[in-house]
């Protein structure tokens, strides 16, 4: 199985990428849905979490604009327009399972999205990844412990004299 997530996160990836490029083009013509299912035909005999593939292209393609606002901090230097296309895309991807999908444990997905990387980004993608994923993440623990901790604190209650 694990094997056919990094098979359906590139299929994600080759899905994502052309919707972006598409969208730059201001192509009118272009839908996500048919893309999609025409990405996922092309893998049918070798994928068998099709869900998986869907629910990531649309949670992606939903949340875009607060996945953007989630990297632009972490990565001040690099405005999102400038970042590369695919890191820029598999950025996206790694945010939303980090933020959206419980499933996937956090070091899996920065795994995943730095091998996308290796595979499919620059020279230097695969470092741009992992330190920016890895912000990302200590980012969303540092609030969860935040979160926690102000569940413990009670409101005193006052003594009656």
């Amino acid at each position: 199985m694990a094997s056919n997530r990094h098979l359906g996160r590139i299929v994600a990836l080759q899905t994502l990428y052309e919707q972006d490029f598409r969208s730059e083009c201001h192509d009118e013509a272009f839908s996500l849905d048919s893309v999609l299912a025409r990405n996922i035909a092309r893998y049918e005999e070798t994928i068998d979490d099709k869900e998986f593939i869907s629910r990531l292209v649309q949670g992606v393609a939903t949340h875009q604009t607060e996945l953007d606002g989630v990297i632009q901090p972490v990565a001040p230097e690099w405005p999102i327009a400038q970042i590369a296309r695919m890191d820029r895309i598999i950025l996206r991807i790694g945010v939303y399972e980090l933020l959206f999908d419980s499933k996937v444990p956090p070091k899996v997905v920065i795994n995943e999205a730095v091998e996308l990387a290796k595979a499919f980004g620059g020279d230097n993608s695969s470092k741009f990844i992992n330190g920016v994923l890895g912000t990302v993440l200590r980012n969303q623990e540092a609030q969860e412990a935040v979160k926690s901790t102000s569940k413990k604190i009670t409101k005193p209650k006052n003594k009656k004299k």
